[in-house]
């Protein structure tokens, strides 16, 4: 055992808090699959346990094998993926898949493997790693937004806009990570008025355009005008359905919860094992249970904070930054749906909702986090790093 934890490296605590956010996760994701396991035909709740436990288990497995990368080697790893994202991201478009009767255009499924995912997500993990290498770069020269328009906005708006017809939440905030890192990376703040100025204009036109010719691109406006209308109206309708047992759940946990696996809502609560988990937890374990929670992802925010404090280098400060704050934002606008903070965006709870694209991704991010804050990739390997085809290439371009 003593070997095994030798060979982990970086920030300890990280370690520890998403082992155990990732060990709660089994009873919720377990109790919630009681219904699923109902609705599905031939399925058993133990399927679905063993199912993510496997989604974990290859998660940790990113996170290890992630971590023991040096995190210079990702500047050239984010040149070589925008474009593979891209590719990505158009093909969703074009082809897309129905899963489990949801939006089809999010999704990608693999042909031999027969599993899907959404390009959307690793996508944006990309996108803020990119952005972190173009601010680090440009640290010490004068910035203009001429300048910066093709090398930085031009990607970030070409992926939000093979995002945005088909999910716009995703697309709202990696716009806001986006804008929030290039604040903290040292973006002029008027030229960052412009190009938030521009966003708005382009969403408007776009809103327009779908509302006068829907069938001209695929796109799902009128979903969320739907939800912003139902959020913002007091009175109950048919798209107040999730948002209403989710509501129903939470006050009949009230402080100390029902007990594990005694959730009534999950029965009749659509995606009560992904998007409103935070419900059921709350319903079965009460608001110590959901304030448990919570700190726990503050706290990783603070984890993450100190490491990219504690970093020598822009970009490993920028990195830390970027791909870490989106996870706990996440967990925020989850958790802000379940109690109607927010309308109803889609939006997974990292760690904790069973699906194997927000767990990988999420897992991801936090071994580029523990990439930065275990330090091999400095002092007296710093001379071999810079011969490194990806470092070359990172700074070639």
């Amino acid at each position: 055992m003593k070997t095994v934890f030798d060979k982990i490296k970086g920030d300890r605590i990280i370690w520890a808090i998403a082992a155990l956010l990732a060990i709660f996760s089994f009873l919720p994701v377990y109790s919630a699959a009681s219904n699923l396991a109902y609705v599905g035909s031939g399925s058993n709740t133990f399927s679905y346990f063993i199912k993510h436990f496997v989604h974990l288990f290859l998660g940790f497995s990113i996170i290890y094998g992630i971590h023991k990368i040096p995190y210079r080697y990702f500047k050239g790893l984010s040149m070589v993926m925008i474009p593979v994202v891209l590719i990505l991201l158009i093909i969703t478009m074009l082809q897309g898949a129905t899963i489990g009767g949801a939006n089809a255009s999010r999704w990608i499924r693999v042909p031999i493997v027969g599993f899907a995912f959404q390009p959307s997500t690793l996508a944006a993990l990309v996108l803020m790693v990119y952005v972190a290498r173009y601010l680090s770069k440009i640290k010490d020269k004068i910035i203009t937004i001429k300048g910066s328009i093709l090398p930085l906005w031009l990607p970030v708006f070409i992926v939000l806009a093979l995002i945005l017809p088909a999910n716009f939440s995703t697309a709202a905030i990696i716009f806001s990570m986006v804008v929030l890192l290039t604040y903290v990376g040292g973006y002029p703040f008027k030229y960052l008025s412009i190009i938030i100025g521009s966003g708005v204009v382009v969403l408007a036109l776009f809103v327009l355009t779908a509302k006068a010719f829907p069938n001209l691109i695929p796109n799902r406006v009128d979903t969320w005008t739907s939800r912003i209308s139902s959020f913002v109206d007091s009175e109950v309708t048919q798209e107040d359905y999730q948002i209403e047992k989710a509501k129903i759940a939470i006050a009949t946990g009230g402080l100390k919860g029902l007990g594990p696996g005694k959730s009534i809502q999950k029965n009749f609560l659509p995606q009560s094992s992904s998007d409103f988990i935070f419900a059921i937890i709350i319903e079965e374990y009460g608001l110590i249970g959901g304030m448990v929670l919570l700190i726990l992802y503050l706290w990783l925010l603070f984890r993450i904070v100190i490491v990219a404090q504690k970093s020598d280098s822009v970009f490993g400060k920028l990195l830390a930054i970027g791909v870490g704050l989106p996870v706990i934002f996440q967990a925020l606008v989850n958790m802000g749906v379940a109690v109607q903070l927010f309308p109803v965006t889609g939006q997974t709870l990292p760690l904790i909702s069973s699906g194997g694209t927000s767990i990988w991704v999420t897992c991801l991010a936090l071994g580029i986090v523990l990439s930065v804050s275990s330090k091999r990739h400095e002092d007296k390997n710093k001379d071999m790093d810079d011969q490194h085809p990806l470092e070359i290439l990172s700074e070639a371009l």
